[in-house]
């Protein structure tokens, strides 16, 4: 192989099962955790957290969790939209892979393979002896395609590998806007059914574009159906008054809900998969939280955010397992400041930058779409710092496996990598190769080390226009992706397009730069 300074090593891996079970690089490896916490947040981005140089956001409680853990500055989701990247934590697999993972009606059918036809993260987790709970935001479907919301929802969750659920079908701008404990509608009234549309509204039934004197929070763009809590949500639904949820209201029943879980397994090893909608819209923090930052509502719902970790670290500490718990805390994707309603966000910021550097952000191929806030804290095993390595939200599926000694059958989390050293501190090295997409199976970028490569594909009409060979960044000096450098190093920009495309061909292949 020649070297020009851009060549790769394309190490093909199959599936990477010896990888992921190969613990030979963890220095120490830990006894398992008594319990497992992913507290994955919506739509924070990298600028919107004090640790990460947000100066309006108090965030005290999430920079306290970063001064004590690890602090990682290369992390990413797979995806700068939510579904994908959520479906990515659960199967350890780039969800491009698999037709139809993209942002789903509220209605869709569940996309994670059950349990019994492959491994995902929740039933790994049981195969350890962990009881398992997943609350919050959910969004990867129920069902098999044709949901009665009236009856127990099934595949659901507990087919997944969660033995308890509390979860929003999907979020909170969809239909149905009710909670759903273990396959059921928690407090639905027989006797008032609810009927879920996402192609026509119901007779009679009222509408933000029909109705808009109803609302108390406007939509920008869309978001103009079915008039919940005063607020037109996406979709259509009648029925099921009794059970629907107040959107003030909705962190602390979450939170609540999470309480709830640790006490009552305090004395059981578990897993909480903890998925808040704060930040995401439509923004209606509770009151408490109003004005609580210095750039507006969305900040706001930040701040009411930490408030939820502050809660769930002080049930930790009340049960006697603040040493015993290992927590990840991260971020779905970029931020967005208009997601479709009218709530001042743009007008309030104040000069605060929710990517911070970052170029782009949700639905961005661009770092501002992926790089996420991502910290891991685990007291007494966890080295506290920041690291620079790079990783993926993907890769706990390995990771994990690695740390709870737990055999990965052939076929299960083809593209999640072991960087368990990486988690724990005890290496610098994390992922060579991710590839990120934005929005669309087909925007896909590569970054290979400290380079990232975007092809015109990948790019808005008019980027492409201009740049039709693509873009190439060095983002060890360029961060902000500012200077286009593919003309500067054409043969290191055809490498990686070659690398991008064996990688799309084989799962698990694994990309290795040589400088």
């Amino acid at each position: 192989m020649n070297k020009i300074g851009t060549n790769v090593l394309l190490c093909c891996l199959g599936m990477m099962a010896s990888l992921g079970q190969d613990d030979s690089i963890v220095q120490s490896k830990p006894q398992a955790p008594q319990a497992i916490i992913y507290f994955y947040t919506d739509d924070i981005g990298y600028g919107d957290l004090g640790c990460y140089g947000a100066k309006l956001i108090p965030t005290p409680n999430v920079d306290r969790l970063a001064e004590q853990g690890l602090r990682f500055t290369n992390a990413h989701s797979t995806t700068s939209v939510c579904t994908p990247s959520r479906y990515a934590v659960m199967t350890g697999e780039y969800p491009w892979r698999k037709k139809g993972v993209h942002i789903l009606p509220g209605d869709a059918k569940m996309i994670v393979p059950v349990a019994k036809d492959r491994m995902s993260l929740p039933s790994m987790m049981q195969q350890a002896g962990y009881k398992t709970c997943a609350i919050g935001k959910w969004h990867l479907g129920l069902g098999d395609g044709n949901i009665d919301w009236n009856k127990l929802i099934t595949p659901g969750l507990k087919e997944v590998g969660f033995d308890e659920s509390f979860i929003m079908a999907a979020t909170a701008d969809r239909v149905p806007c009710v909670y759903i404990r273990n396959g059921r509608v928690e407090n639905l009234d027989p006797n008032d059914p609810i009927e879920v549309s996402y192609k026509n509204n119901f007779p009679g039934e009222p509408t933000g574009k029909e109705n808009p004197e109803l609302l108390r929070v406007h939509p920008s763009v869309g978001h103009n159906g079915t008039i919940v809590d005063g607020i037109s949500r996406i979709g259509f639904m009648r029925g099921g008054k009794s059970a629907l949820w107040k959107d003030g209201d909705l962190a602390d029943t979450l939170i609540a809900e999470a309480e709830r879980f640790i006490e009552a397994n305090r004395q059981t090893p578990f897993f909480l998969y903890f998925a808040t909608n704060d930040i995401h819209v439509p923004r209606d923090p509770h009151n408490r939280f109003l004005g609580k930052s210095g750039c507006g509502i969305r900040g706001d719902a930040a701040v009411q955010m930490d408030d939820c970790l502050r809660r769930l670290m002080e049930t930790l500490k009340a049960n006697g397992l603040e040493d015993k718990t290992l927590i990840v805390f991260s971020s779905d994707n970029g931020p967005v400041v208009d997601d479709g309603y009218a709530d001042g966000a743009h007008r309030d910021l104040n000069g605060h930058k929710p990517a911070g550097m970052l170029r782009g952000g949700k639905c961005s191929v661009f770092e501002g779409g992926t790089r996420v806030p991502f910290i891991v804290w685990w007291p007494g095993q966890v080295k506290p710092g920041i690291s620079a390595a790079m990783v993926s939200q993907m890769d706990l599926a390995r990771s994990l496996a690695v740390l709870l000694g737990q055999q990965v059958p052939e076929g299960a989390f083809p593209d999640s990598q072991n960087v368990l050293p990486a988690l724990l501190g005890q290496s610098d090295e994390g992922r060579e190769c991710l590839v990120e997409q934005g929005i669309g199976d087909k925007c896909l970028a590569l970054i290979l080390g400290n380079w990232k490569y975007i092809p015109p594909q990948s790019l808005r009409k008019a980027q492409r226009a201009k740049f039709p060979e693509g873009m190439l960044f060095n983002l060890e000096e360029d961060l902000a992706e500012k200077k286009n450098l593919i003309d500067q190093h054409p043969e290191r920009a055809k490498t990686m397009k070659n690398a991008l495309q064996k990688i799309q061909e084989n799962p698990g292949l694994n990309v290795s730069p040589i400088d």
